[in-house]
């Protein structure tokens, strides 16, 4: 037994040891655990420690583990890019640049560069400039050898710097000295240096077979650098220091390239590229002037013995003895010769005026630089300078000519080179896309820029986001500029680029606001004056929710257009747009200030929203419903979209109304109009094709008569005829074309012999056959004659009776119809209104 119990004794203690493990290991789980990976980024550019272990799996070869790849970059062997020197410099030549000429604008660049670079020093250093203060750039041309000389004073090179700067392919001078100059000048002064790829030296050999530079710096002696493109040499000048200090490149040109020795073609290319340099340019140049030079003596009396005449001898020898001599006139001692001249002349007198401040410069200083750089004549018409700060700065001058280019809108959308574009004022190109919107493209100026993204020949810019930065300033800038405008200058500018404006409202949409304050139009208001929308909106009535418009060919034609008779009745002021781009403008226009626009020629315009009204309207309309019916399912059917009771007319009997949006009569006719219009557009089908609705003025008294008649029988020839009549006179009146003008004309010839008491079944007198004549036969000739004056007598008979037996047929509808007035509105005063339309007298 105590084997036994000692034996369940041990189980027991087994067993509770066994539960106490088990709890402590439930107490370890229930304690939050720690990731050993928290932190870390599944993102290899994270630093983090699996960073670089990532990236080596990312970029490892198939086949490769991690370890074999850097097992493998740690024993391979390292090489430096290998360039044959002979064709990298044909590559640089050949392919950086597209015009031979930018050869001159580089070597003046670097010139710039080079007096700027000993201008800096000086400031901390007076004895830079101990060989020579002149500060400038000179260029002699040498027609007889072929070689151009272009020599600057400025800092000059040493025979290791022109081994190291001219030697080294994009090897800058430019950045190694803002480099040694660290933080001891400040940006805005180093800002006006030029260079920054080292490549626009090699430019030269685009115009020149060999170049030689021979150049002098304060602390070197004068050293010569030649090379022809393949290899260079440098040797010490023998004629010792010949420049003082500076730089002259000699540049022997092709046989190709002899034009650029001409003093027109540099002046040319100066004034194209470097006329704003800061620095003066001076060209060795010849000019022929008239020049007085004593005469000698010989050659004075010869003059006098030919100035002497024969009859003056002999005078002078019978009065030899008792002769007076008279003075002599004195005669000048010079005599005018032509003669050359050489001498150095000032090729950049133009200095950048927008570098300075708007304060410092006068009008006269602007209406000067802006004829000197746009070769206008006129004055402009106004200017705007400013600097823009953010993210790019930038200077701008930007002018309104007075008047604009006369092919504008024959070229719309083309490239212009109205906007200059400088870098550190050294011009960079005129061929802009994007620059300016189309719309101002008569706009003209210049933008000078020091942090914009060139390509390395500096004749293009990168495209970048910069460039749409500008764009949006130059823009705001030019809309702020036309708002100052003042009143009588606006006229003028108006009257020139007012389609310009209008332009801009359908195309920029970002500055439409902005464009439609300028707006301006004529109006109801005045007959001579234009109004703005910002005044129109001022005079608007108190309950008026709409701008209203009417477009037409002329003022004359929309002020006598049906669509405004009760508008101008009532006092509402319409403006009429006349210029057949106003109606494409309005459309691009969904409001202003507040209020829509409202086309009086189409549907949806509404007068009076009163009680009163409507009650009087709805009225109306279930007096006139059987008419109404009628004319939609019966004699228009096919016409009209529906027939109603109009709003807006007060004297005309019917008018023709375009849906919301469909095509007005006047967009209409410039749509049918386009020269370059694709025959059967669907597009265009679809507006044309769509119907339209038909408004009858129910005080009419054609419309009341017509009335009448549908009541009493709604199969009334008569009727049909006269509902299709007045149909066309409003299509015609409404200012569209009618598709059957035939059919019209006929018509009306139709009421014209029932006006005149013409029978309409009476024919047209044939016009009688002319026999040949023959001189045999004259006697029967006159016989035929007599007897056809008879035969004409005898129907002149006939018409007559014929006109008495009709003169009772229409006797009765025209004095039923003649009698009648347009019954006036019920809450306005009566008003006569005198019919003066063709089809009333019916």
């Amino acid at each position: 037994m105590r084997r036994k119990y000692l034996f369940l004794g041990i189980l027991g203690l087994l067993f509770l040891s066994a539960f106490c493990v088990a709890d402590e290991g439930g107490e370890e789980e229930d304690k939050p655990k720690v990731d050993d990976d928290i932190g870390k980024s599944r993102d290899g550019l994270k630093t983090d420690d699996e960073a670089v272990q990532r990236e080596e799996e990312a970029i490892k070869l198939d086949g490769l583990s991690v370890a074999q790849m850097k097992e493998m970059r740690d024993k391979a062997e390292k090489h430096v890019f290998q360039a044959e020197v002979n064709r990298m410099m044909k590559l640089i030549i050949n392919s950086l640049y597209k015009n031979k000429e930018i050869f001159l604008r580089e070597l003046i660049s670097n010139a710039s560069d080079a007096l700027d670079k000993i201008r800096f020093l000086s400031l901390t250093d007076k004895s830079a400039l101990s060989a020579t203060e002149e500060l400038t750039i000179k260029i002699k041309a040498d027609k007889e050898n072929g070689v151009l000389h272009v020599t600057d004073t400025g800092i000059g090179m040493t025979k290791d710097e022109l081994v190291n700067n001219l030697g080294t392919i994009a090897k800058s001078g430019t950045s190694d000295f803002l480099t040694k100059l660290g933080d001891a000048t400040s940006a805005t002064e180093t800002s006006d240096l030029i260079g920054q790829f080292g490549v626009g030296f090699y430019s030269s050999f685009l115009v020149s077979d060999r170049v030689v530079v021979t150049s002098k710096h304060n602390d070197d002696e004068q050293y010569i650098w030649e090379s022809d493109a393949s290899s260079f040499t440098v040797s010490k000048d023998p004629r010792g220091n010949t420049l003082g200090r500076g730089t002259t490149v000699s540049l022997f040109l092709k046989e190709e390239a002899q034009d650029f020795l001409e003093q027109n073609t540099i002046k040319d290319l100066i004034k194209k590229y470097s006329q704003f340099i800061n620095f003066n340019i001076y060209l060795w140049s010849s000019k022929t002037e008239m020049v007085d030079e004593p005469i000698e003596e010989e050659e004075e009396k010869k003059e006098e013995k030919k100035e002497e005449t024969p009859d003056e001898k002999k005078d002078e020898e019978d009065d030899e003895d008792g002769k007076v001599e008279e003075e002599k006139d004195e005669k000048p001692k010079t005599k005018q010769v032509e003669k050359t001249t050489w001498d150095w002349e000032l090729c950049n007198s133009n200095k950048p005026i927008w570098t300075r401040k708007p304060a410092e410069i006068d009008d006269k200083e602007y209406n000067e630089f802006y004829k000197a750089f746009s070769k206008d004549s006129e004055e402009p018409l106004s200017h705007t300078h400013f600097t823009a700060e953010g993210e790019v700065t930038f200077r701008s001058i930007l002018y309104i000519p007075k008047s604009g280019p006369s092919d504008q809108f024959q070229n719309y959308g083309k490239k212009l080179d109205s906007i200059k574009m400088y870098v550190r004022r050294v011009f960079i190109t005129d061929n802009f896309e994007d620059m300016m919107p189309k719309y101002l493209a008569f706009v003209r100026g210049i933008v000078d820029s020091d942090d914009l993204p060139l390509n390395v020949s500096r004749e293009t810019l990168q495209q970048h986001k910069l460039l749409k930065v500008i764009k949006k300033k130059l823009v705001r800038k030019t809309l702020d500029m036309i708002k100052k405008i003042g009143k009588d200058d606006y006229e003028k500018f108006w009257k020139e680029y007012s389609t310009n404006v209008k332009l801009g409202v359908m195309e920029d949409h970002s500055n439409r606001t902005r464009l439609a304050k300028l707006l301006r139009f004529l109006s109801s208001n005045s007959e001579t004056e234009m109004t703005s929308l910002a005044e129109y909106v001022e005079r608007m009535k108190e309950k008026q929710d709409s701008i209203f418009f009417m477009a037409g060919n002329s003022r004359k034609e929309v002020e006598k257009s049906p669509f405004v008779e009760r508008l101008l009745k009532k006092g509402y002021e319409v403006l009429y747009l006349v210029e057949p781009v106003d109606e494409y403008c309005m459309q691009s226009l969904p409001e202003f200030d507040g209020k829509k626009f409202q086309n009086v020629a189409k549907e949806g315009l509404k007068l009076d929203d009163s009680e009163k009204s409507k009650e009087h309207k709805e009225a109306k309309e279930k007096e006139y419903e059987p008419l109404i019916t009628w004319l939609k399912d019966s004699a228009l059917k096919d016409k009209i979209e529906k027939a109603t009771i109009s709003e807006r007319l007060t004297t005309s009997p019917c008018a023709l109304v375009a849906s919301t949006y469909g095509w007005s009569a006047n967009m209409e006719r410039i749509m049918k109009a386009q020269a370059y219009a694709k025959a059967k557009d669907p597009s265009q089908e679809f507006y044309a094709s769509q119907k339209k609705t038909l408004e009858v003025n129910p005080r009419h008294p054609l419309i009341k008569e017509l009335k009448r008649r549908v009541e009493a029988n709604k199969e009334d020839k008569t009727a049909e005829d006269l509902a299709v009549v007045m149909f066309e006179t409003a299509v015609l009146r409404s200012g569209y074309g009618l598709p059957d003008t035939l059919g019209f004309a006929g018509r009306i010839e139709r009421m014209l012999r029932m006006s005149m008491d013409v029978s309409l079944d009476e024919k047209i007198d044939e016009e009688p056959e002319e026999e040949e004549e023959k001189d045999d036969d004259s006697d029967e000739v006159d016989a035929d004659d007599d007897d056809d004056s008879v035969d004409d007598d005898s129907k002149a008979t006939e018409k007559a009776s014929t006109t008495k037996e009709a003169d009772g047929e229409k006797t009765e509808e025209t004095e039923k119809l003649s009698d009648v007035k347009i019954q006036a509105e019920p809450e306005e005063q009566k008003e006569d209104a005198a019919p003066h339309h063709d089809h009333e007298d019916l």
